[in-house]
């Protein structure tokens, strides 16, 4: 009996445990999905490259995801869906296509690259189990976003995109 309580205990903590954030990690809710990621240092790589890679903006004029409001007002049921289709925009289309000259500059992009692709991951489980849907909200919203992306030529639209990593992590920040 005694044995039993001591699992039941153990299995309690490793399962408490599994739960919480790694270190400097955050928890972050996109309607029902629950996503550990480190803000902290998907900021701290953009903000090491955002005054590059925006210099390297050539068209000041169009904004690819504030485009009108593009992020604003995302009812709660539908930011797993937008969030994890914004995943999927960046590491399938932005980081894809944004390479330098700067061996510097391109770490930093790979290193945020590999962290988006495990938020992916998680967001694909959710997007898997159908916890994750999607209203016509959220997929409106997609698609100006990525008819902004796609009405400049590859390269540009990538790094714009990366240029305005800071509005996407500010919108999640907001939301969670």
């Amino acid at each position: 009996m005694k044995g039993s309580h001591l699992f039941l205990c153990l299995f309690s903590m490793v399962c408490s445990l599994n739960s919480m954030p790694t270190a400097g990690n955050k928890i972050f809710q996109f309607g029902p999905c629950k996503v550990s990621m480190s803000m902290t240092e998907i900021r701290s790589g953009f903000n090491a490259i955002k005054t590059n890679i925006q210099a390297r903006d050539p068209i000041r004029t169009l904004s690819i995801l504030s485009h009108p409001h593009s992020l604003h007002k995302v009812k709660p049921s539908d930011r797993c869906c937008i969030t994890h289709h914004l995943f999927n925009f960046y590491v399938d289309k932005v980081f894809k296509h944004c390479k330098t000259e700067d061996s510097y500059v391109n770490r930093k992009i790979s290193s945020i690259a590999n962290s988006f692709l495990s938020v992916r991951r998680k967001l694909g489980q959710c997007h898997e189990q159908n916890q994750c849907m999607c209203g016509q909200e959220s997929t409106e919203k997609m698609k100006q976003i990525l008819g902004n992306y796609e009405g400049l030529n590859v390269t540009s639209a990538a790094i714009k995109s990366l240029g305005e990593l800071d509005i996407l992590l500010d919108w999640m920040e907001k939301s969670r």
